[in-house]
């Protein structure tokens, strides 16, 4: 029986960020393609001259450690506790390459259903940031607004308490003054 194709918030929720990029992990997408993680990894191997570095890496055992006690479900997915190599981690165009080295239907149609869900993922963080942007030009021109509120404030006290000490007397001077 063939599994079901993933849906875009079980994509979702595969992609991890690591090294200040958005990956997913090679046990996932050989899942998702219905193939082993081995013949993933060694079609990767036979074919490492479409994979420059910035399309994939090997996670350090640190960052495995780190993501297994994060998302306790990664040591539960039938590879063993401690699988003998750490994962493939793929940047987009990694998985973008996959498709031309996994040629099979399935593949080609899990990846641009993973493509999909990055474009999606870019666009969020592009307006996230963008309103982030605008809150902070809304937070200054806030702080310039109470700075003149504070001086208007002032400027009123005074004008309602008039400060007596710094004000010369007015009138004729007795002699006893």
């Amino acid at each position: 029986m063939e599994k079901l194709q993933p849906t875009e918030s079980r994509i979702t929720n595969k992609i991890f960020r690591i090294r200040g990029m958005q990956v997913m992990l090679d046990f996932d997408l050989a899942e998702m393609y219905g193939v082993e993680t081995k013949v993933l990894k060694q079609q990767v191997r036979r074919n490492i001259e479409r994979f420059s570095e910035d399309f994939f890496f090997q996670l350090s055992e640190d960052e495995f450690d780190s993501l297994r006690s994060q998302f306790v479900t990664l040591e539960n997915k039938g590879r063993g506790k401690h699988p003998k190599y750490s994962p493939f981690a793929f940047t987009e165009q990694g998985v973008a390459m996959l498709s031309s080295v996994l040629r099979s239907k399935k593949a080609i149609d899990i990846n641009i259903q993973i493509m999909r869900v990055f474009v999606k993922m870019r666009s969020l963080i592009a307006s996230n940031e963008e309103i982030l942007e605008k809150i902070e030009r809304l937070e200054a021109t806030e702080e310039e607004q109470n700075a003149h509120i504070r001086r208007i404030y002032e400027i009123i006290k005074e004008l309602i308490e008039p400060n007596y000490k710094n004000r010369k007397r007015i009138g004729y001077k007795r002699d006893s003054d």
